[in-house]
């Protein structure tokens, strides 16, 4: 009964832990030009409650001068 109630304690422990911050994959893909002043850009945040994943994607346009 004692070892039930640890374990029952320990788990609750960590639900808390997962419910204050829920652990975020971050992807970074950059591939604009440094000299580029204002980059084409887009990003996408999805929280599947537990897991959330985050995108961003930058890119340069060459433009028609």
């Amino acid at each position: 009964m004692r070892n039930r109630k640890l374990v029952l304690a320990v788990a609750g422990l960590a639900l808390v832990t997962l419910a204050v911050r829920h652990p975020t994959a971050e992807f970074r893909l950059i591939t604009h030009e440094k000299s580029d002043p204002s980059p084409h850009r887009m990003q996408a945040v999805v929280d599947f409650g537990l897991v959330g994943v985050s995108v961003l994607y930058t890119w340069t346009v060459n433009r028609l001068r």
